[in-house]
Order: C-alpha cells, then structure tokens, then sequence
C-alpha cells in the first residue's frame, strides 16, 4: 500500500532506516530533556494540524470532518512547492530544537520526523508527479470511493451533502493539472508502460454514465437520510444532478479521452522503473524507504530466490501429507484448478469470511492481551475496481471511531478465490493482521499523531505477514490444503523479492514475470497478472513486506531460544505492536530489551 494524497489501500508512506534509539519506556528523564520533550510534542501538534489543513483529504480518512468540502490542487507545481516549502520549514523548526537529551518515546519521535522529513525532500528529484494515472488509483476511480455514499466521506446531514459539492465541483480543476502533468512527463520521457494504461481506459468506462442517475455518484441521493426534509431533497438532487452530469462527467471525459488518445501513443513499451531517467537510483532510493534497511535490489533479489527454494521444500511435504503424484508444478496446477476449492457464489464466500471472523475471536486472547478497541466489518469490493483491486484490502477505522476498519474482499471472478488461500488471506488484511496493528497504533496516547496514523511499509506489512504464521495457534490451517494456502502465500511474497527487483534491475518483462510466477505457484492468471501490473505500478513496495517478516520472525525465534519456558505469546506481540510502527532497527532494540526484563 502506498500513502499518497489519493491513494486509500493499507500501503504506507516509507519511514526510517538504522537509528539509535534508547528505551522506548523510560522514567525519571532530567527536567531539561523533559521539558525539550513536551517543547517537541507541542510543535509535532501544531505540525499535524498544519498538515491536515494541507491534505484535507487524509483528515477525512481519519474521520477528522472539519475540511470534507475542501480539495486542493494537489497535482499543481504550486501545491508541490507549497508541500515542499511547508517540510522544510518543519525539519527546520524541528532540528533547531535537537535531539540532545532526549531519551525514549521522544527520542524515537525525533528521529523518525527527522529522517521521514530528509527522505521527502530527496525524494522530490524522482518526478512521480509526471505519472499520476496508473491502474491501481486515478482521479476517477478515487472519486468514485469517496463520493459513492459508502466511503470515507460522510453523508449523513445536510452539511455533509454540502460538503461533496464543493469537493466534486473541485475535479476538473484537478483533471487538468493531471493532463499537464502527464504532458510534462511525455516531454521529459517520464511516461507510464502501456501495459498499465490500456487498463485505466476501461475504469473510465465504467465510471462515466449519460445520466447522472446511472453513476456511482448518485450514491448519496438513492440513500438520503429519512430526517432531511423534502426542501433539501429537492435542492440537493437538483445541485448533485448538475454538479455530476456538468462538471464531473465532462472532467472524466476529458481525462479518459487524453489517456486513450494522446497519451497511450506515446506510453513505453518497457517496464521498469530504471528505464526511466535516473531510474537505477530512484527505484534503489525507493527500496531503502519502503523496507528501512540499507539493503539493495541485488541483496533483496538473492533473499528472494533463497525464501523461494525453502518454502518449495515445505510445499513438497504437503504433497506427500495428501499423497499426491506428480511434480510441484503439476500440485499448484491441482490446487488451481480444482473445483474442490472454488466458492459456490459471492454470499458463500462472504459467509465464510464472516464465520471465520468468529472462529479466529475465540483464539485471540491466547495469543494477544493488547487489541484494538476500533470495530470492524467484512465489505465486497466494489465492482467498479474489482478487476485490477487486490484479492482483499483493509481500510483503517476513522479516529473517532464512527467508521470501522473495513476488510474489502474481492468476488470478482469467483473462481480465482480459493477456498485454501481464504484463511490466509483474513489473518494478513484483518484479524490479528492489519485490523489490530493499524487499530491499536491509532489508539496509542501519548505520541504525536504522525506516529499514529503514519508508519513504514516493513513494519506494517511485515506484521501482516508475520500473522498468517500464527494460523494454527489461532485454529484454523486444519487441513494441509489450508496450509498449503499460508505456503503459497509466503510464498508468494517470496516470489515479490524475485519478481520486483527482476522488473526494476533486472531487465525482467511483464510476461517474463507473469510466467515466473506462475511456473513457481499455485497463483491463478488473474493474481499473477494483476500483482505483476501492481508492482509495475509501486515499484519496490512489494518487496516490504517479507524484509519486514523476516525481521519479526527472526526476533522471535531469538526471544523463544533465550527465554525458554519464559516466553509468553502475548508478551511478545504487545511489545512488537505496543509503540505502533517503528523501523526495522528500533523493532530489533525493543524485543532485545523485553528479553532482558524477562529474564530477570
């Protein structure tokens, strides 16, 4: 998932590499480095407030409502300037105060303001901002999220309906900063692959309708609250049907006819991201941000063949476990193609997950004394992205609490969604996985709140990761074919080490990749494509989440063999998730300081 001003799955914003940092949990500070401390939390305070003024968008995913009808450019060299001027101005402020003294929580707070800071501003010399259209989020299929009347942004007064007009009347403003965007980038060689565009043409198609009646944004009117009165349903139907059929359709139109017309000519027929200018060093830039360690694609490659041969071997003993003849390529084609696996309808699989949610609560405290308070829900996959969206996404809860995490399963091509792969697939998004990580760091009182609702791509989808390994402590993986689904998930994130590096340093094509995947798995082609094409998309994000998991599962195998009949379950993923997202190295410091409280 990648945190971006329009961007709504889990992935997150890269954080901080190696840093020395003391105890997160320290008393007794000296008066002067407590009273540095509170000076710093005062200015991280004022710094988030500016910052929500800034993005109002990600005000309204925290459930924070106080600029819903608020859209700004965010595709201008003006708000780029803007966004650059107000970070430097705030690493400035921050470092002025310095890090001397301080120890724990502030410590770690510095250091990570510090570094995320430095990073965003040596990220601006990679022009993203020329390539604001991909597969996997545009303006219209973002839009469409927002304004459906079921997403972030409420519907519920009058106030709130208000509030999406003024938001919806902003889109062509933006669509046409996005086009002079995308001509910059045709101008400089900064263009999307065409593998990617020829699949935004489509989303457009199902977005745009003649009638406003037809499209998703007509959402809000099917459902108007019973307690609006009929002056205001009349008035509201009347503005949101000239606001989406005069202003909307027409920007999308104009949008989508660019793309299919002026811009797909002139899309690249390679793939990777080093094909771009200065491409080597943007995508090993984004590698160290995505997994917060020093590591390089060819480091990062060589893990990823190496967790590919072990999890092969595990995967052969769930042959001999069902007695199964054949090769492992010809058991991933079993497992792909059988019926066995397949769900009857799109309620069967929902029903599924739903009791599954019920199964994994009942285990829960066996493993976890520290959850989240944050509720939770179990949603399809709006049809409208289902075919390029991932098998299941999470959206966090609001801060407020009014809007629960939501895991998205997707029914698209029901076949595709294996009953073996169900179980795995809930432990990663939602319980204990996203759900309880993402929850409890919202939850976290007394750190700044660009610690609660931030975070590092190998923490967050390390921890993801790491939860399907807890499947059996948490009953279910009951049959080898469902634990063979944890395998080919691990897997698969195996495979994500091999296959982004080999897109974005290693020359590797789609198909090249697409093949590797399906040669080396049980992935149906409609994972394997769409995962291929989304690594195209985020280049380097991928490849987070199993360095991050490694990282976890490493620190508890030294936490099992040090502490013996000592080590508590509960104990150790309280002290993994108790400070919220941490890098890699500050991870490390705090399990080998558990380990020694523990054992004396």
């Amino acid at each position: 998932m990648r945190l971006a001003h329009l961007t709504f799955a889990i992935a997150l914003a890269a954080s901080v590499p190696t840093l020395n940092a003391e105890p997160a949990k320290q008393a007794h500070a000296p008066a002067a480095s407590s009273a540095k401390a509170r000076q710093l939390d005062a200015l991280y305070a004022q710094y988030w407030e500016e910052s929500l003024k800034l993005n109002p968008l990600g005000a309204t995913y925290q459930g924070d409502n106080r600029y819903n009808d608020q859209l700004p450019d965010f595709y201008s060299a003006e708000f780029r300037k803007q966004n650059h001027e107000f970070t430097a101005r705030w690493l400035k402020k921050i470092e002025s105060i310095g890090d001397s003294g301080l120890s724990g929580q502030a410590l770690i707070s510095y250091e990570m303001f510090v570094h995320d800071s430095k990073a965003s501003l040596e990220g601006e010399q990679y022009p993203d901002w020329m390539m604001p259209v991909n597969q996997m989020g545009s303006i219209a299929t973002q839009m469409a999220q927002l304004g459906n009347g079921t997403g972030a942004q409420p519907f519920k007064t009058v106030k709130d309906y208000d509030n999406w007009l003024k938001r919806g009347r902003r889109i062509p403003v933006l669509v046409d900063s996005i086009i002079a965007d995308m001509q910059a980038g045709v101008k400089a060689g900064v263009v999307q692959p065409r593998a990617l565009m020829t699949k935004v043409v489509p989303q457009y198609d199902a977005i745009i309708k003649d009638k406003p009646q037809d499209s998703l944004f007509w959402g809000p009117i099917k459902q108007f609250p019973a307690n609006f009165s009929a002056a205001d349903k009349a008035r509201l139907t009347k503005e949101y049907q000239a606001m989406i059929g005069g202003e909307m359709m027409p920007a999308f139109r104009k949008l989508r006819a660019y793309i299919a017309n002026d811009y797909l000519p002139k899309t690249r027929d390679s793939v990777g991201l080093d094909k771009l200018p200065n491409g080597a060093a943007w995508y090993a830039f984004d590698v160290r941000q995505t997994t917060t360690t020093d590591l390089t694609p060819d480091q990062i490659h060589a893990i990823g063949l190496s967790e590919v041969e072990r999890i092969h071997g595990e995967m052969q003993q769930v042959m001999k476990d069902v007695g199964f003849k054949g090769s492992l390529q010809d058991f991933f084609k079993f497992m792909r193609e059988d019926k066995q696996f397949q769900f009857k309808s799109e309620d069967d699989l929902l029903k599924f997950y739903r009791g599954l949610e019920a199964r994994i609560m009942k285990r829960i405290p066996e493993q976890f004394s520290l959850v989240p308070k944050a509720g939770f829900e179990i949603r399809p996959v709006e049809a409208f992205r289902a075919e390029s969206a991932a098998g299941g996404e999470y959206q966090s809860p609001s801060e407020d609490g009014s809007r629960p995490g939501i895991f998205y399963v997707n029914t698209f091509d029901l076949p595709s969604r294996k009953t073996w792969s169900a179980e795995d697939l809930f432990l990663h998004e939602a319980i204990p996985g996203h759900h309880f990580q993402i929850g409890i760091q919202q939850e976290l009182k007394g750190v700044p709140a660009f610690r609660r609702f931030g975070g590092n791509t190998a923490y967050v989808e390390g921890w993801a990761l790491y939860s399907e390994s807890l499947g059996k402590s948490l009953g279910v993986y009951e049959t080898p074919y469902d634990y063979f689904g944890r395998l080919q998930d691990e897997l698969w994130r195996a495979i994500r080490l091999v296959t982004d590096t080999g897109l974005h340093s290693k020359n590797w094509t789609r198909e090249q990749t697409i093949d590797y995947m399906m040669n080396n798995s049980a992935v149906s082609l409609t994972d394997a494509t769409a995962e291929a094409e989304r690594y195209i998309a985020w280049p380097s994000q991928a490849v987070a989440y199993k360095v991050g998991e490694l990282t976890i599962q490493r620190l508890k195998k030294k936490a099992q063999t040090e502490l013996g009949d000592r080590f508590d379950p509960r104990g150790f993923h309280a002290v993994v998730l108790e400070d919220g997202a941490v890098p890699m190295s500050i991870l490390e410091q705090k399990v080998d300081r558990w380990i020694v409280a523990k054992k004396h």
